[in-house]
């Protein structure tokens, strides 16, 4: 029993409905999977066993109160630039493909999916599957195993998700209908519309000319709301809200840049802007050198734009210059490449931190992590035991700048300067108040800790929509999609 969730387009909520639906047909009893065959998005999560999927299959994971697997997104698209993907199959790098030869894998990789799909049907009894992108792709159509051909596969029914917020929802819903093939047009049981800012009421003749022209119910108008849930991909950083009040840190926004749902606490307590290389950082409390799909393209990047050199007059300035990942390994000294990561050779890195990174081979190290923070004074010393995860190309060693946590990392003397390789440290609340209370003192401040009974987001999502969508009806069709 199933149901599959497409939209009209790219950024119109499905992640997020699909965790809703997950957490709903939970509180009413129902064991369910989150799915999405294909994913493209830099932003991803290391399950237990070590494998890598999108971060929104692992949120909608936490949504269905399931531990995040990789059937649960078996084809992983990681962009590296001029039309190039890495492809992440089954948690593990496959290997790196121009888009025009990937198509001409994806009636393997097809299968693949839906052998994945097949063991979380057999284990939860239930899966609500995600597409990608937009439904109506229609050069697309022979080779979408996110959306037509994985819906011919399944035959499953489908609830079409709209933007509001966009404008032109009329087009988006009807458009996207009739542009569908035959076979799948008829499989859509139902519409919702997402990001309605106003009146709901103001909307009642609207509701009631989608059913017309499109003949299919209209399931729920969801309210615009605000919630700490992770991004998806990079589409998300447009709409992070910037802010000049208390303590201000610039994230750089790479041009590749990855997991940056890092920092998602950190944007709630302070005034988190991700900024463009060549801005001046001049006006920040800390900078932050987040992880990148390219460290060594990225990086020069950083030279070439003159935010290299901020770096070091932050430094200079006694301004804390943190690196996650692949910022970690820009802040050494030498970066040395055989060609597995970039164009092969040696690279001068920003010089902040005292060790080398090798990029031997095309494996990556992907594993989740528990670490002791170092006993460096003034931030590490205040975060004790962290957790997190590690997804990363090279080793780095070497150097006479002590460990940042247990096993990995290094920090200047002063602590002021340090990288890791640990994805969420910062979403540690000890990482996050270790942070923002220094950054806070330094100001002089008042700063009120990061709180440790903060309301389940999940169960906030669902709510909103067991409020604003007909759940009675998507249930019916979760249970009725055999």
């Amino acid at each position: 029993m199933s149901l599959f969730v497409v939209g009209t387009s790219s950024h119109v909520g499905k992640s997020v409905t699909v965790a809703a639906i997950c957490r709903c047909l939970v509180r009413r009893g129902i064991t369910v999977a989150p799915f999405k065959s294909q994913n493209m998005s830099l932003n991803s999560y290391v399950t237990r066993e070590g494998g890598e999927i999108g971060m929104a299959q692992a949120m909608q994971a936490f949504a269905a109160k399931v531990v995040p697997h990789t059937d649960m997104n078996p084809v992983l698209l990681k962009p590296k630039g001029d039309c190039i993907s890495q492809v992440v199959l089954n948690g593990r790098p496959y290997k790196d493909v121009p888009i025009a030869e990937y198509y001409r894998e994806t009636p393997q990789l097809l299968e693949k999916a839906l052998e994945s799909y097949n063991r979380l049907l057999s284990e939860y009894g239930q899966v609500v599957v995600e597409g990608a992108g937009g439904a109506a792709e229609l050069n697309l159509y022979d080779r979408d195993i996110a959306n037509t051909q994985l819906a011919r596969e399944l035959r499953i029914p489908l609830i079409l998700v709209a933007d509001i917020e966009r404008g032109g929802v009329f087009a988006q819903l009807y458009g996207t209908i009739e542009l569908l093939p035959g076979d799948i047009r008829s499989l859509v049981k139902g519409i919702i519309i997402n990001k309605f800012r106003g009146d709901p009421a103001i909307f009642e003749t609207g509701v009631t000319k989608i059913e017309e022209i499109c003949g299919v119910p209209v399931l729920g108008v969801v309210p615009y709301f605000s919630l700490p849930l992770p991004s998806e991909d990079s589409l998300s950083i447009g709409d992070k809200k910037s802010g000049t009040a208390g303590v201000r840190i610039a994230i750089i926004r790479l041009p590749r840049i990855s997991n940056f749902t890092d920092f998602e606490l950190l944007e709630q307590h302070a005034s988190v802007d991700y900024v463009a290389p060549g801005t001046p950082l001049d006006v920040y409390d800390c900078i932050i050198i987040p992880g990148t799909k390219n460290t060594i393209d990225d990086l020069q990047v950083l030279r070439e734009t003159g935010t290299g050199q901020e770096l070091l007059k932050a430094r200079e300035r006694g301004v804390p210059v943190i690196g996650i990942c692949g910022g970690y390994q820009m802040l050494g000294t030498t970066l040395i490449d055989a060609g597995f990561e970039s164009a092969a050779g040696t690279y001068e890195g920003l010089g902040l931190l005292d060790c080398v990174t090798h990029f031997t081979s095309y494996d990556k190290n992907t594993t989740q992590v528990t670490r002791q923070a170092a006993a460096v004074a003034p931030i590490l010393s205040a975060m004790g035991e962290v957790t997190g995860y590690e997804i990363h190309m090279g080793v780095t060693s070497g150097g006479t700048n002590r460990e940042a946590l247990t096993g990995d990392g290094r920090a200047s003397d002063d602590g002021l300067v340090f990288g890791t390789y640990m994805h969420g440290l910062f979403l540690n609340r000890s990482a996050a108040n270790a942070l923002l209370a220094f950054l806070h003192e330094k100001k002089g401040l008042a700063f009120s800790p990061v709180s440790a009974d903060a309301a389940d987001p999940y169960e906030a999502l669902a709510d909103l929509f067991e409020e604003h969508v007909d759940m009675d009806a998507v249930e019916r069709l979760v249970r009725e999609g055999e």
